[in-house]
């Protein structure tokens, strides 16, 4: 009695389906992991931000954020402060690596939040009272199931 063996090719497939699979889920990992869906929130909110585009940018805050500025409120408020106040001509920003937190809360008494990210940005200013730096931790939260800006009011 002959016993077959498995074909090279059928092999060669497997193995070939078997990397196809390892690549695709590495790059998943890589590309769209949590800490990387907080990052590209966080660029999103600052590039509204650098373009003067408040509304867009008030809309990727947190709801606890939504709490704490109403929209018209805090279009006038940014644009105030950093056109007129500091005479800003253009800024640009840095954003440093995602550091996650497995709880974290907004305020003293605010509920805690898990699994967030902790966003350092760095927000370089030119303007008539010339250059400055602001640095600033940013905290990206999911909430029904999209990733939302939270400022910390712990102090």
């Amino acid at each position: 009695m002959k016993r077959s063996v498995p074909s090279k090719g059928l092999f060669i497939g497997i193995l070939l389906i078997a990397g196809i699979l390892t690549v695709f889920l590495l790059m998943r990992w890589v590309f769209f992991s949590p800490g990387n869906e907080a990052k590209e929130v966080v660029d999103e909110f600052y590039g509204y931000e650098a373009g003067g585009d408040f509304s867009k940018s008030w809309g990727l805050f947190h709801s606890s954020m939504k709490e704490k500025f109403n929209k018209g409120n805090y279009i006038q408020d940014r644009a105030h402060v950093f056109m007129n106040h500091f005479g800003v001509e253009s800024f640009t920003y840095t954003i440093d690596k995602p550091e996650n937190l497995e709880t974290w809360k907004m305020s003293k008494t605010g509920p805690a939040l898990k699994d967030v990210y902790k966003v350092l940005v760095t927000q370089t200013f030119k303007g008539k009272y010339g250059n400055f730096d602001l640095k600033q931790e940013v905290f990206v939260a999911e909430e029904k199931g999209e990733w939302r800006i939270i400022w910390d009011y712990q102090q």
